[in-house]
């Protein structure tokens, strides 16, 4: 049960369980921006989305996820996973995280972590981590339930987002045909994540409704896969996957949002 508490809130912020950190890269870059005609900008707005929350096909809870917008260029991102069916309910698991981020850029579409924070509830205990991002020094650093070796300030780049951040970066960046990396840093430590987009959209179904989305996959990682659906005019991600050894693993599938249409 602690690999499901902690592979949905891996996967729900983006951030693959055990990613090994490839070679430094650029910023990144699409290779080819083959958007339909129709197709709409996306752009940085307040919404809600709720997710049901699978595990090896089974349900096992339910997950919100919004953007706020707080005072003049400064927003806020949050995350809650609820387990309210089988052992996750029994377990009385929730998992929340938020991060103050600000904007900038002509079009508002470049993101920098300002604080984070993430608590962990369940019946056997909770767990309480907090980071700041200190721009003037360019470091980062974590305190709370955090281990002994990720304690210590983390050197910041332009460019780094938090885990939560990642989300909206891919739905911003994604385009058939993209290749895409970003640097994370988070709870402690700093990781670099590759992202290949499909060529073309697929029909992928939601519950009740579909969608023709582009599939965004993570480009260098092992046994372990980890697929985005993203679709025109939605502002999070339909369906996010987990693949373990080929398998389905952590699946959150979208069924309802608002706040753009």
């Amino acid at each position: 049960m602690t690999k499901l508490l902690s592979g949905l809130l891996l996967l729900a912020c983006a951030l693959p369980a055990l990613a090994q950190d490839p070679p430094a890269a650029p910023a990144p870059t699409p290779v080819d921006d083959g958007q339909p005609a129709d197709a709409i900008e996306w752009q940085l707005a307040p919404f809600t989305a709720t997710y049901e929350a699978w595990y090896k096909g089974k349900r096992a809870g339910d997950a919100t996820l919004q953007v706020v917008h707080q005072d003049g260029n400064q927003w806020r991102m949050d995350l809650e996973i609820r387990g309210e069916r089988g052992v996750a309910s029994l377990l009385r698991l929730n998992i929340q995280q938020s991060t103050v981020f600000d904007v900038s850029g002509a079009n508002h579409d470049q993101f920098r972590p300002l604080s984070q924070s993430t608590v962990r509830k369940a019946i056997f205990g909770d767990k309480r981590q907090t980071g700041h991002y200190d721009w003037n020094t360019n470091t980062a650093q974590w305190e709370g339930k955090v281990d002994k070796d990720r304690g210590a300030p983390l050197p910041l780049q332009p460019g780094d987002l938090s885990s939560l951040l990642l989300d909206l970066a891919i739905m911003r960046d994604a385009r058939p045909g993209a290749a895409l990396e970003y640097r994370v840093v988070d709870n402690g430590r700093a990781r670099r994540y590759q992202y290949a987009v499909g060529a073309q959209t697929e029909i992928v179904q939601v519950g009740e409704m579909s969608y023709d989305a582009m599939r965004v996959q993570r480009s260098s990682g092992g046994d372990r896969e980890q697929i985005f659906w993203v679709a025109n005019g939605v502002p999070t991600p339909v369906r996010m996957l987990q693949r373990n050894d080929g398998e389905d693993a952590i699946d959150l599938r979208l069924i309802d949002y608002q706040g753009v249409q």
